[in-house]
């Protein structure tokens, strides 16, 4: 039977706070394959990223799911920043403590994201060498799907908009002793309407109802987040840097589906690709539905048991 450990290691000058998944029969005289879980934004290690590391681990492996920093139970500030970069570093962060570890095998680490943090994932593979493969499920490319929207269809105008809000903002923030924030997705059915795209009306059943809802995790990021991730791109340099083996995984049914195609469609210099389609799924189902997720941690662990080999 797999257990469950938190803890908490160093970054810069706070803690990050994760969950340690141990393996049935684990034995700390040998080394174990591991695998860094990075969550979606405005989740934590205890929704979707702590159950795929559970399953995982029911595998054989061993692995991390780690709150995000300024996010969770994670330090940081200011509170609730949504930051690429800080992300991204998030999970070199957590390697560097995993290799503290005699019982991590760190010839055989695997990233794995769903949603943002599959595409940070993506980011961190390109120049993160220590990682050896990597998955993604229900990848959103936070840059993209933030400044152009589904199928690239935002027009520039709004995007300035967007960033004119971001700006002021720091302005108020900078003259008050309050944040301004806004949310992730729809905080009640209220604010649902028909222009609603379906991840965000999903993923607001997921995360503001008893389905996935936690303390931790309010919804809301620092609208000054903005401006970082306007400039960021998951696809940065994937053609050229990401060489180590890829396993893209999204529901046939996911509006975001075409942010994991444009990945599989560009790392043309991984060395192994593969695309799971996961058949009747939209982008929420691969959150915390066991029908999808069974079958895709069967076959991302055997992907993962080929390609770390070392």
């Amino acid at each position: 039977m797999t257990t469950t450990e938190k803890i908490l290691y160093p970054n810069a000058y706070y803690e990050m706070s994760a969950l340690m998944f141990y393996p049935d029969n684990f034995d700390a005289s040998k080394k174990y394959k591991t695998i860094v879980v990075s969550h979606p934004g405005g989740g934590v290690k205890e929704q979707t990223a702590g159950l795929y590391a559970r399953k995982f681990a029911e595998q054989g492996f061993l692995t991390i799911a780690f709150d995000s920093s300024f996010q969770g139970e994670s330090g940081g500030y200011p509170r609730l920043l949504e930051s690429p970069s800080a992300r991204v570093e998030d999970i070199s962060v957590t390697i560097d403590y995993l290799s503290t570890l005699p019982f991590v095998d760190m010839d055989n680490i695997a990233a794995f994201g769903v949603c943002a943090g599959a595409g940070y994932s993506v980011t961190a593979t390109t120049v993160e060498r220590r990682i050896k493969a990597l998955v993604t499920v229900s990848l959103v490319n936070i840059g993209i799907l933030f400044r152009e929207g589904l199928d690239h269809v935002v027009p520039v105008e709004s995007q300035i908009q967007a960033l004119e809000a971001a700006s002021l903002a720091r302005s108020k923030d900078a003259n008050s002793d309050s944040s301004t924030y806004i949310n992730y997705v729809p905080y009640t059915k209220d604010e649902i309407t028909d222009q609603t795209p379906t991840y965000a009306r999903e993923a607001s059943d997921y995360y503001r109802t008893s389905r996935a809802m936690y303390s931790t995790s309010p919804d809301f990021l620092l609208q000054k987040s903005m401006q970082e991730i306007f400039q960021y791109d998951s696809l940065h340099l994937v053609d050229t840097l990401l060489t180590q083996p890829l396993l893209v995984i999204a529901g046939s049914e996911a509006d975001t589906k075409f942010l994991t195609d444009e990945l599989y469609n560009k790392a043309t210099a991984s060395s192994k690709r593969d695309y799971y389609v996961a058949e009747g799924a939209t982008h929420v189902d691969l959150y915390d539905k066991e029908k999808f997720i069974d079958p895709i941690v069967d076959y991302a662990s055997k992907f993962l048991e080929e390609q770390l080999t070392f």
